[in-house]
């Protein structure tokens, strides 16, 4: 069998700017690394010397898919740092606020970037074409997230009604309570969306993973909780950097982060259901049996299920918070400056996200460590196409090409907030 050298040179329906290379030699896999060449936004330098009042609104703008994560992370590790205590009701509007973002983020790969993979398109205007139900439902129930977000965050995108200590201002419980009729048709709607993805072929493809998500707190995990892992870690957020460094690749503008002492782990769906799935609310454990998930999972294939799952799980959950709402005596806690370190860990979409403050006296930055979950789970994807890869090296080109490309969209790597078109150049020697 002859060698081969597969270049996609700017992967498909991910966010951002990444290629892969592959070189085959006959019926062996010599090379599998995926390439981050968008450069890089230094979000971290920028923040040092910024007033930390400064902090939520700029690192809402690190994604436009996720803007909240980013933001509410922030918004905790700085609270850790100041001592702020927040209110049961307003720890229940971050809930929500962070429903609304995970149904807009996960509905938006599942429909748009994910299921044309598995329908067999290039993406979801070819699929619109043949399938024009399927995509108007997927908009439909992302629309009702977008909503959320709007309420309260005060837009759609980069949300600016967040501060340290709660909301610049909480919404009434008849402006929460007009959201109600609009999540029951979404939750009806996601519901056929886990039939739907649950019907999907799945390679056969599993791996022993270290699964690294929140958890041990008495909820399905968004923004509390110790950090857990299936191989017996169990911390706080505030030990983090002793038991997770990042390290540089030369192909890579993006760091890679490594258990240490374990090497490579996962964040995201397959970690969070996998340690916490006993915690999802009824109707979604309901669906989540009937799309034929255990307990646990494994194949990173079936993470799209998992997404589904969770949808179902934000639209109830955001149900409940709104049905039990009684708006906090004031929108937020005030603080009172001091020196301090802070640490925080929430859950993104895609996994979970580190963040930690460094505050002076005066409550200027001077220092800031933000870890993405892309940045941790790259080792992993890598180690996926090392071993599911040569399985499938008999396949032709375009069919290897379109299999690796699926191995990376499992885990919706979130390089920046950008889609490309994809060029393939395929070498024999």
């Amino acid at each position: 069998m002859a060698r081969r050298t597969i270049n996609v040179d700017v992967l498909a329906r991910v966010e951002g700017e990444g290629a892969l290379r592959l070189v085959v030699d006959g019926a062996v896999l010599r090379e599998a690394e995926l390439r981050i060449f968008e450069p890089p936004r230094f979000f971290e330098a920028f923040l040092r010397g910024r007033h930390y009042t400064e902090v939520p609104d700029i690192t809402a703008r690190i994604c436009g898919i996720c803007p909240v994560a980013y933001q509410m992370s922030a918004v905790h590790a700085i609270e850790d740092a100041l001592g702020i205590v927040i209110s049961p009701a307003m720890r229940e509007l971050r809930r929500l606020l962070y429903c609304g973002e995970w149904i807009e983020s996960h509905v938006l790969h599942m429909y748009m970037l994910h299921a044309p993979d598995f329908l067999g398109y290039d993406g979801a205007v070819e699929m619109a074409a043949d399938h024009p139900e399927i995509v108007k439902t997927g908009l439909a129930i992302k629309k009702v997230g977008n909503a959320i977000l709007k309420l309260l965050g005060g837009r759609e995108i980069h949300p600016v009604n967040v501060r340290v200590g709660g909301f610049y201002r909480v919404p009434t419980k008849r402006e929460l309570g007009s959201l109600r009729e609009d999540l029951k048709r979404a939750l009806e709607a996601s519901l056929g969306t886990v039939k739907l993805v649950a019907g999907f072929d799945f390679p056969d493809c599993e791996r022993d993973y270290d699964l690294v998500a929140l958890g041990d707190a008495g909820e399905y995990p968004f923004n509390a909780g110790r950090v857990l892992s299936n191989k017996g870690l169990s911390i706080t957020p505030r030990e983090y950097d002793a038991h997770f460094e990042e390290y540089h690749v030369k192909r890579s503008n993006a760091l890679h982060s490594r258990h240490v002492g374990n090497g490579a782990y996962l964040t995201g769906p397959l970690s969070r259901y996998s340690l916490n799935s006993a915690l999802l609310s009824p109707i979604a454990q309901q669906a989540a049996h009937q799309a034929g998930l255990g307990p646990t999972c494994s194949n990173p294939f079936r993470s799209i299920v998992i997404r589904a799952v969770e949808v179902v799980y934000a639209l109830d959950e955001a149900l409940r918070v709104i049905d039990a709402y009684e708006p906090p005596d004031r929108p937020f806690v005030p603080a009172d400056l001091r020196a301090g370190i802070g640490y925080a860990c929430t859950e993104a979409p895609r996994g979970m996200l580190y963040h930690r403050y460094q505050i002076a006296e005066d409550g200027t930055i001077l220092d800031v460590k933000i870890v993405p979950p892309t940045s941790q789970n790259l080792p992993s994807i890598e180690d996926d196409l090392r071993s599911f890869a040569p399985g499938w090296l008999n396949e032709t080109n375009d069919r290897l090409r379109h299999l690796c490309e699926q191995t990376i969209r499992n885990h919706d790597p979130c390089i920046s907030c950008a889609t490309h078109f994809l060029k393939v150049d395929v070498v024999r020697v």
